[in-house]
């Protein structure tokens, strides 16, 4: 009764269990023999993130399969050629092109490469770039070394997406995905700050249990069909996982905040 009511609490406040391992992951246990170990991923990482810390690799040891969002090893980019735009000039106005001409000076990125992509695919390849040049690189990214355990130790790895699901929900993002590249220069420096916070949870210490800390780096709008959304298609897959042990590995975010998916599966009826 007391659990039942710290749970309902806790969905209320956006908030987490306290702290019980050293990086950001949550337990939760479904009816049926289903236990999953949800891990705060960070799909680029810092070397010192390598190896993976003592009480995950014993979860893996210990899991039937790993489920990831997409398998992203030894796989190949799923982009292909963009199709026709109009110049980027008349996708974005005056200020955003300014700014996007300027990051891509700093950070010695070609803008006539970028200006042939849709605005969504623009967004990302900034973000990528931004993440590399704060010492970020995919091979330490946490998702990556748990693919790589995986393979070694022969566990299945079920994927909640895939890469091709994924393109296409960016590919489905109205007027080319630009709300994303408008959220990404708004909140640019922000998106480093909050980098650099994760990779402190990895490094450091656990997320903070007061998640409204964390700054903001999407729109209401994108934040329902980037997050909220998929956590409940997530749930939804999970909760129809046979008896099994899993480790679980999302982006960071998606276990923290309004909607996060361990208040939706800690939601899932006992019986």
């Amino acid at each position: 009764m007391i659990s039942h009511l710290f749970n309902r609490l806790a969905r209320w406040f956006g908030k987490l269990s306290p702290a019980q391992y050293p990086y950001p992951a949550v337990d939760v246990s479904l009816p049926g023999g289903r236990y999953f170990h949800l891990v705060g991923s960070i799909h680029m990482g810092t070397q010192n993130m390598a190896p993976l810390p003592r009480e995950l690799t014993y979860k893996m040891s210990q899991a039937d399969a790993l489920i990831v969002e997409a398998d992203i090893v030894n796989n190949d980019s799923p982009f292909g050629q963009p199709d026709d735009l109009p110049p980027l000039s008349e996708r974005v106005n005056a200020e955003q092109y300014e700014q996007i001409e300027r990051l891509c000076e700093e950070m010695g990125t070609s803008l006539y490469r970028l200006a042939s992509l849709p605005c969504w695919q623009i967004a990302l390849t900034l973000q990528a770039v931004q993440a590399q040049r704060l010492g970020l690189r995919g091979e330490y990214g946490i998702d990556f070394q748990l693919l790589t355990g995986a393979r070694t130790q022969g566990k299945k790895v079920i994927e909640l997406e895939g890469a091709q699901q994924q393109l296409t929900l960016l590919q489905q993002l109205p007027n080319e995905g630009r709300s994303l590249l408008e959220d990404t220069l708004t909140h640019w420096h922000t998106n480093a700050r909050l980098l650099q916070t994760m990779i402190g949870w990895w490094l450091e210490r656990r997320p903070s249990i007061n998640i409204d800390q964390l700054p903001a780096t999407f729109g209401n709008t994108l934040y329902d069909v980037l997050m909220h959304q998929r956590n409940k298609q997530w749930q939804q897959q999970l909760e129809a996982m046979p008896a099994g042990n899993y480790v679980v590995a999302v982006g960071a975010l998606h276990l923290y905040g309004e909607g996060n998916l361990p208040g939706l599966l800690k939601q899932t009826p006992l019986a």
